[in-house]
């Protein structure tokens, strides 16, 4: 299955990533919240959480994400302010590299996205207000590949 590719330039105060961003539409759709998270285990992204995406711009410096929609639709903007919107519903998988922004610009009631982390790493909470931009990409430098996509 081929991905969508994001190549998302520094935008201001979010640094993004080299490697785009990777959306595999419907890849796991039809799969319950327990069956996704196994999967992803299965691939090494763990540290597993259940729930919605900030409606604010935000990233994260210390870990790659992968968000799995497993029910309900959102739009996202990705890269910072500006950047582009993609609308994601059930099943689809969003890789976000260390670094790349997102938002949710609104979403139906019944969202329920299951993130992880490549290799279980801790994440941080990035804020392009509130975070130094030159200290996450030092940070986003020294994260480690994945080990495996999530598709």
């Amino acid at each position: 299955m081929s991905p969508e590719l994001f190549h998302l330039p520094q935008n201001g105060s979010v640094p993004n990533n080299p490697q785009p961003a990777r959306l595999f539409r419907a890849a796991l759709r039809g799969q319950m919240p327990a069956q996704i998270e196994a999967y992803l285990a299965e691939r090494s992204w763990t540290n597993a959480w259940r729930n919605g995406i900030y409606p604010f711009h935000h990233y994260h410096s210390t870990a790659h994400e992968v968000l799995v929609v497993a029910r309900g639709q959102a739009r996202l903007t990705l890269g910072g302010e500006g950047g582009p919107q993609v609308q994601v519903g059930e099943g689809d998988v969003l890789l976000l590299p260390a670094g790349t922004g997102h938002r949710n610009d609104g979403s139906s009631a019944d969202l329920l996205v299951v993130g992880a982390y490549a290799g279980g790493r801790e994440w941080d909470l990035c804020r392009p207000e509130e975070t130094d931009v030159a200290e996450a990409r030092a940070r986003i430098a020294l994260v480690p590949g994945w080990e495996e996509e999530p598709m």
